[in-house]
């Protein structure tokens, strides 16, 4: 038989044709059994244990089968009895069939798995406990899965296939921004999810050898070709939904889209990137690369630069397990001959004759032909169909492909519009630029023409100005000239008229030298000192003449040179004129220009009185439209208050109905709980008693409160929901008188919310019962809660006084430990040893009078925090009330104290040179983070507007402080002793230092090893101090509950 039916699968010929004529026969009933059962082998061969990937025929013949009932129920009847939960090959291979199912099978696909979501999030929670293997795969898909699911049914619009043009991308949309912002959000996680699973994957393959050609290595690898094209167009719509929301949305308002997109962005590209050089994807996919940076969505015109990535599958390699398909309706007559013969060859002439007449044939009996013909109408039947599916696959698969064409043209299209007018845009822009930068050069040329005339104008001013005082100066000059000319001129006229005397002297003595020529022999030697100086008088009178007429040449001269410089200045002063007439013809014309500008300026400030006037129109309409909106918002006000008080007056009522529920009875409660419920809700009754207060006394304080009413109503819930749960584990007595007083509770709310409801009740309101009933239920509360803890936590309060005041008295213990070591040291250490411990030991001083000054800070807040929280408790119920905060005090207390003995222990070390300078340094470390610790527990409970809070903080900010100044002068006095001991190289020889090189090296491996081990010992050191310190505070019971 089996040979019969690969026979008949080898040979291609129209066998349906052969049986065609019984099969018409048939019943839909029929045609229906016999669908089922070729979709449960086609589902159980693809979904099966085994670790290879799953073959694209069965895959195929499972989406046409969907496409062939519209509808899912096929599929889920069948995986509902395979083992996913035990298999977790079996599950994956499930999760890679379902994926499909979802991208190519019918649209129904989804909203039949709908009812199974549940389901998958359980079994991803179960695959998830295991960390090896296909454990976490299964699950991670799992989770892919079931977003994929959510994501669709949140928006329908999207199909499966996530194939969308721009225009159906905006109607997704409703083009609402709002839509938008929350679409983007959605594929982000709906992303990141995809990119989970890829990245688990890779790192739970070893690259290092060649994965994609192994069998199990293509398993693992097979369902991120679903991924690869989910998010291809993930990344495609998430562009350009982002650059829409930056054309609507400012910038900052996006700026955690840009930090999330930018880490998908890199995710995904090196994804890409890896999966693009593995031998498996080269053979069924071409990847595309993402470009190197990413979209710069502060830049409007780069939409124009992004390129949609297409993954490209090539039709030859869809599936190497493909099998060649044939068309078995569209036979010719020599194929048809063909199989006559080999018909005849295997069953005989006879049965080729009458191929239904089997009681003749080798004596077999009638029921063996009845099962060999049923088996082969069956084989035939599956045979049609699976043709028929691949008939309507490789249909569907040119209307997909038309469609993408299509739709790629309609993008190229667009984009070509697009680019377009962005081109003219630029253009016009251009345009207008240069227009600007023009009209800009035509005003800065104006404004420095007029700078320059203003310059030149000044300048011209002080130019005249100097000329002026320069020509008075000349005509001043001229006219001391003119004097000493004429005192020249009359000198010489004296000079002149002394000549003529002398002249006429000499006349005079050689007359008397004629009349007295007798007298000459007598007096010739008188006459002779008498010639002599007359001769002199007459050389000194010509030398006189001679400077005289000397001068006179030279202030002729000077005469005529200012002559000269009067014409040049005469010249100057008419230059001067044209240019103050020309500077004068500038400024008419500026002043032109000026009246120009103040004629422009009050048409201007008139065209604005106008526009005033219009602005105070409106602002007047504003004013009266802000009127009615305000009474409109008055009246949305009240009507929002009195929906709110309907929804809390039905919440309480939901819950009194809830106690009445005997689904209610199995659920229980501790007496803590129901404590710590009751204290909340009588508070947020005090609350609500003074919002309504002040919205009677102010109707625009509505906004404080709606919380109010919300908050009440949601506390009192809880409160009769926890009281009847607590009443379930009560004993009987206790037990109904709490769930009496819940119900009492439950209605004095009602009729509380109720009054509120009622205008005409609104003023006798009063919420003075609920509270009432809420002490009550308090009170059995406290009754109900076990003895044993209140003897434990009333030793709180006096514990946390012991061990503040421990801790103080540690302090101060170590403060005077280390002024006796300064002491010490300074009576016996001397220069360099000296100044370091000084310096170590003041340092050390300033730490422990700032942590002082801390835990005194620290008294004071918890002083006040007990003060303001107990109310009329005494202070160790405040303690006990606050079990875990108290413990913690009490825990970071302790550790200041202790390490505040053990670094003064590390300092006395140091001191005597027996420790070491790291010891004092992390000492401090611990006690710094010891005394953040004290801080932390303080500030817990406190008012963040405190005054000792600000005291505590600024006292923790001085602890840092001198703790950077305790490792400061450590590291400071560790380097000065280390400078003290530096090695003498200068008597060594050179193997001498190669070998002490060597033990420094030897010396340095040995300290990196030990390095290593003490890392890791501090690390598991840590987690071991956390475990412990987790079971001390409760973490364990707190996760629990």
């Amino acid at each position: 038989m089996d040979r019969v039916s690969s026979t008949m699968k080898q040979v291609s010929n129209p066998l349906p044709k052969v049986l065609s004529r019984r099969a018409g026969g048939g019943g839909l009933e029929a045609e229906r059994e016999s669908f089922e059962r070729a979709q449960t082998v086609s589902i159980n061969k693809a979904i099966n244990a085994q670790e290879v990937a799953v073959k694209e025929k069965h895959a195929r013949t499972c989406i046409l089968g969907t496409h062939h009932e519209k509808g899912a129920q096929t599929f889920w009847s069948v995986v509902n009895r395979l083992p996913l939960s035990g298999n977790a090959v079996l599950c994956w291979k499930f999760c890679h069939v379902f994926h499909k199912l979802l991208r190519d099978g019918h649209s129904n696909v989804l909203k039949d798995s709908m009812r199974y979501k549940n389901e998958l999030s359980d079994m991803s929670r179960m695959w998830g406990h295991l960390s090896e293997g296909y454990g976490q795969l299964c699950s991670i898909y799992l989770k892919l899965l079931r977003t994929k699911m959510e994501f669709h049914t949140k928006n329908p619009r999207f199909p499966g296939n996530l194939q969308m043009s721009d225009r159906q991308l905006d109607e997704a949309g409703e083009n609402d921004v709002n839509n938008f912002f929350q679409l983007t959000v959605e594929m982000f996680d709906y992303l990141e999810c995809e990119l989970n699973l890829f990245q688990t994957v890779f790192s739970s393959l070893d690259m290092s050898r060649s994965v994609s050609v192994t069998a199990a290595g293509q398993c693992r690898l097979a369902p991120l070709i679903q991924v690869i094209l989910d998010c291809s167009h993930l990344y495609d719509y998430t562009v350009k939904l982002l650059f829409k929301l930056h054309s609507c949305l400012p910038a900052d308002t996006l700026q955690g889209h840009r930090d999330r997109f930018l880490e998908q962005f890199r995710k995904l590209k090196d994804l890409f990137y890896r999966s693009s050089n593995l031998q498996y994807f080269k053979q069924l996919i071409q990847i595309p690369q993402l470009p190197e940076n990413p979209p710069n969505f502060l830049r409007a015109s780069a939409l124009s630069e992004h390129i949609s990535p297409v993954v490209v599958i090539p039709a030859e390699a869809s599936s190497p397990d493909s099998e060649p398909i044939t068309d078995l309706v569209e036979m010719d007559a020599a194929s048809q001959s063909l199989f006559d013969n080999k018909f005849d060859d295997i069953f005989g002439s006879s049965f080729s004759c009458d191929p239904f007449n089997f009681n003749s044939q080798n004596g077999m009996s009638k029921d063996d032909k009845d099962r060999l013909i049923e088996q082969l109408y069956r084989e035939i039947t599956a045979l049609k169909e699976e043709l028929e599916n691949f008939k309507a696959e490789s249909a569907r698969g040119a209307v997909q492909l038309r469609g993408r064409a299509s739709e790629l043209e309609a993008e190229l299209a667009e984009q070509q519009h697009l680019k377009q007018q962005a081109q003219d845009e630029s253009e016009f822009l251009r345009t207008e630029l240069e227009e600007l930068k023009k009209q800009r050069e035509d005003t800065e040329k104006a404004q420095r023409s007029l700078t320059e005339v203003e310059r030149r104008a000044q300048a011209n001013e002080q130019r005249y100005s100097k000329l002026k005082e320069k020509y008075s100066e000349l005509v001043q000059n001229h006219a001391d000239l003119l004097r000493k000319n004429a005192e020249v001129t009359k000198q010489i006229t004296v000079a002149r008229q002394a000549q003529g005397d002398v002249e006429q002297e000499k006349k005079e003595l050689e007359d008397s030298f004629q009349r007295v020529s007798e007298q000459a022999q007598r007096k010739s030697l008188e006459q002779a000192e008498v010639l002599e100086t007359l001769k002199r008088e007459l050389a000194a009178s010509r030398q006189e003449l001679q400077v005289l007429q000397g001068t006179l040449e030279s202030s002729t001269q000077a005469r005529a040179e200012q002559n000269t410089r009067i014409a040049n200045l005469e010249q100057e002063r008419d230059r001067l004129s044209q240019a103050a007439e020309q500077h004068s013809d500038k400024m008419a014309a500026l002043q032109a220009e000026l009246q120009q500008l103040q004629d422009t300026l009050s048409h201007e400030q008139k065209s604005s009185r106008t526009e005033l006037e219009m602005l105070q129109t409106q602002l007047r309409d504003k004013e009266n439209t802000e009127q009615v909106l305000q009474q409109r918002l008055a009246e949305e006000q009240l009507s929002l208050l009195q929906s709110t008080l309907h929804e809390a007056k039905r919440m309480v009522q939901d819950s009194l109905a809830r106690m009445e529920d005997p689904a209610h009875v199995s659920c229980t409660g501790s007496a803590d709980c129901l404590l710590s419920q009751t204290l909340a809700a009588s508070e947020c009754a005090e609350r609500l008693q003074d919002a309504y207060s002040k919205y009677l006394s102010d109707g625009a304080a509505v906004g404080s409160l709606l919380p109010c009413l919300a908050l009440f109503a949601h506390l009192v819930s809880n409160t009769l929901l926890q009281g009847s749960a607590t009443s379930h584990v009560a004993p009987v007595e206790p037990a109904d008188r709490l769930l009496e007083l819940c119900k009492q509770c439950g209605s004095e709310a009602v009729n509380y919310l109720s009054a509120l409801q009622d205008p005409g009740k609104v003023a006798c309101a009063d919420c003075s019962l609920v509270t009432a009933c809420l002490g009550q239920i308090s009170a059995i509360g406290e009754e109900l809660r076990p003895r044993g803890l209140d003897v434990k936590q009333e030793e709180l309060g006096d514990l946390v006084d012991k061990e503040m005041a421990a801790t103080a008295a540690a302090i101060e213990t170590a403060s005077a430990r280390i002024e006796e070591m300064l002491s010490k040291a300074r009576a016996g250490d001397t220069g360099v040893k000296l100044e370091v411990n000084e310096r170590i030991l003041g340092s050390c001083t300033g730490l422990m009078q700032a942590i002082h000054i801390l835990v005194l800070a620290s008294k004071d807040l918890q002083r006040e925090i007990v003060e303001s929280g107990r109310g009329a408790a005494s202070p160790k119920e405040f303690y006990a009330k606050n079990s875990r905060w108290t413990e913690g005090l009490i825990s970071a207390s302790k550790a200041v104290g202790w390490g505040a003995t053990v670094m003064v222990d590390a300092a006395d070390l140091v001191v005597q040179g027996k420790g070491t300078f790291e010891e004092l340094m992390v000492c401090s470390r611990e006690i710094a983070a010891s005394t953040a610790q004290l801080v932390a527990a303080s500030k817990v409970k406190a008012d963040k507007d405190s005054t000792n809070l600000c005291k505590l903080q600024q006292a923790s900010r001085g602890v840092n402080q001198a703790t950077a100044s305790v490792v400061a002068s450590t590291k400071a006095g560790k380097s000065q002793v280390e400078e003290k001991d530096s090695m003498d190289f200068s008597s060594m020889t050179l193997t001498q230092i190669k070998r002490q090189e060597m033990d420094s090296q030897v010396r340095v491996l040995e300290l990196e090893n030990q390095l290593q081990k003490e890392r890791q010992k501090l690390g598991e050191l840590r987690k071991k101090h956390y475990e412990l310190a987790g079971v001390a505070e409760g973490w364990e019971e707190d996760a629990a509950d």
